[in-house]
């Protein structure tokens, strides 16, 4: 059961209601499971060992996940909760420069805590599932549309105050902000070095800089 079997994937069941311990132990597999597939990758990651790190039975976790590709659905659903969710403190303040700074300084201070290794959890499983795995694919790309979505109520919060130009999409800007982060993360990683990130992202929100002070010269 270590390779994907064929059958109902994660995204296409419906789970059962839980009981509270039921729902601990489910929570309890998944976070074993994000976090060997983020050490691991998702190929060098068996049930066996997920089964050994939550302490649970091969029966208890095939009650929970009918296969291996089910509990890498769970485990991309729990990364988009974790890292985005995580973030929602800050894309409150996300409607201002100041905001995006305070976001920026954040992400590069995730990187200076766990000295540049990993990466981004969501972006390795990216990079290892999305040519091979078209459900994977499409839960993750659900999960980048949370983040950027995350990422762009801010920039429309300044867009509605008249802040941004008129003609500025902050649905775009968003976009490009993340990917900003995301190619930043992947050279950070191998460079092991946060200026990558930093400069990525500094670039990035100079141009959102740059459009507040075009907005205001009107």
């Amino acid at each position: 059961m270590d390779a994907y079997a064929a059958g109902v994937t994660g995204s296409q069941t419906t789970a059962p209601r839980l009981t509270a311990k039921g729902q601990a132990t489910r929570e309890r597999i998944v976070a074993a499971a994000a976090q060997l597939m983020f050490e691991r990758g998702v190929a060098g990651t068996s049930t066996d060992e997920v089964q050994a790190k939550a302490g649970v039975s091969a029966s208890q976790l095939y009650h929970y996940f009918a296969d291996k590709r089910a509990l890498v659905a769970a485990v991309i659903a729990w990364q988009a909760d974790t890292i985005v969710g995580g973030q929602a403190e800050l894309f409150a303040r996300l409607d201002s420069v100041e905001g995006l700074r305070a976001w920026r300084d954040a992400l590069v201070g995730i990187q200076v805590e766990r000295r540049c290794a990993g990466g981004c959890p969501l972006g390795t499983l990216a990079g290892e599932l999305v040519e091979t795995d078209p459900e994977a694919r499409a839960d993750l790309d659900v999960a980048y549309r949370r983040w950027a979505d995350g990422i762009a109520d801010g920039l429309y919060r300044m867009h509605d105050r008249g802040e941004l130009p008129a003609d500025a999409d902050p649905g775009k800007l968003a976009t490009a902000i993340l990917a900003a982060a995301q190619g930043g993360l992947v050279l950070t990683q191998v460079s092991r070095s946060t200026e990558p990130l930093e400069v990525a992202l500094d670039t990035a929100i100079d141009h959102v800089a740059a459009l507040v002070e075009r907005a205001r010269a009107r």
